[in-house]
């Protein structure tokens, strides 16, 4: 079986009963256990007007990790380009990369990261995004190079910083766009799985070699819930199902502890949709989590995993993680 990385993706989870502060304390001690367990990255994600998710300040929020870690690369996953000026996050990243070198990621997505009227407030042009997205991507890349320090318009800081691209999506439409640029790919498969192995298998087949990755470079985003015993894991579940229950409703609240009974909150036709959504979520103790870390690795054959843990209480969730690195190093032999 071919080996892989694991990485954390963190949407910053604002809880029932507790502040964004509290949430962004939580963000940097998951940041300290998974380095100090040699996870790759830690990824943090661009959202706007929900309650639930508080990194919409992406960039601010890199920081705050990035300082309060020493090894673990940190970054986007991530950055909804069109969201932005090209020139402002290549200064924004330049910036995190000088206070922080050969640790920044800056994953790239298109979609709005939020709902319609906020996307208005955020100034995007539905009508132009398709073709916005790549613009904005060559206009990164230029604003990095050396070569553009005699262009009118610099990026400073920026200029001349190796900060690796990565292109995210959730259907087969970027992973065209990865692989016709020569960057990593990473897919979002945490909350949009139907399409991802036909995207990889795009992604692959069509991938151009570039001056920064000469072979095809693959990450699989999942949500993934460890614990103790196959009953806790299926328990504590409950807040990631009642999390998707919510966007099906389009209730932003924050995520809620979790429910003896799912049947008691979502409808039969709820519960397809919830579980159609979470095709490959990792759900049970560390015997299970290797059976599915194997059968996934199998299928998909990643470099990368990033696990996204919907989980209430905070030491679970650590422990979710620990489970994850333990079973990742059982089934690789490590």
């Amino acid at each position: 079986m071919k080996n892989f990385e694991l990485s954390v993706l963190d949407l910053a989870p604002v809880k029932q009963g507790k502040t964004i502060h509290d949430t962004f304390q939580d963000s940097l001690s998951l940041a300290n256990f998974a380095e100090n367990l040699n996870y790759k990255r830690f990824w943090l994600a661009e959202h706007h007007n929900m309650e639930s998710i508080a990194s919409s300040a992406t960039s601010v929020l890199i920081g705050f990790i990035a300082n309060g870690t020493k090894k673990i690369r940190v970054g986007s996953g991530g950055i909804m380009l069109p969201n932005h000026s090209s020139l402002v996050i290549a200064e924004q990243f330049g910036t995190l990369e000088s206070l922080f070198p050969g640790r920044i990621d800056l994953g790239l997505g298109r979609a709005p990261g939020t709902d319609g009227l906020t996307a208005q407030a955020l100034g995007r042009n539905p009508m132009t995004i398709n073709e916005q997205f790549p613009r904005q991507i060559l206009e990164l890349q230029t604003y990095f190079s050396k070569e553009n320090s005699d262009a009118m318009v610099r990026a400073i800081p920026g200029e001349g910083l190796d900060i690796p691209l990565y292109i995210l999506g959730s259907s087969t439409d970027s992973a065209w766009l990865a692989a016709e640029l020569g960057l990593p790919y990473a897919f979002a498969g945490h909350f949009a799985p139907e399409q991802m192995e036909m995207a990889f298998k795009i992604y692959r087949q069509q991938f151009r070699p570039s001056r920064q990755l000469k072979q095809p470079y693959v990450i699989a985003c999942v949500n993934g819930i460890a614990a103790s015993t196959s009953e806790e894991a299926r328990a504590i579940s409950t807040t990631l199902y009642q999390a998707f229950i919510n966007i099906i409703r389009n209730d932003r609240k924050p995520f809620a502890p979790p429910v003896k009974d799912m049947d008691d909150i979502w409808s039969p036709m709820e519960k397809s949709m919830v579980l159609q959504k979470l095709k490959y979520t990792l759900i049970g103790d560390q015997a299970e989590i290797e059976e599915q870390l194997q059968s996934f690795q199998e299928k998909f054959e990643v470099d990368e995993l990033m696990v996204n843990a919907h989980i209430y209480d905070h030491q679970k969730r650590l422990e979710s993680y620990h489970i994850f690195s333990e079973a990742k190093n059982s089934v690789l032999g490590v």
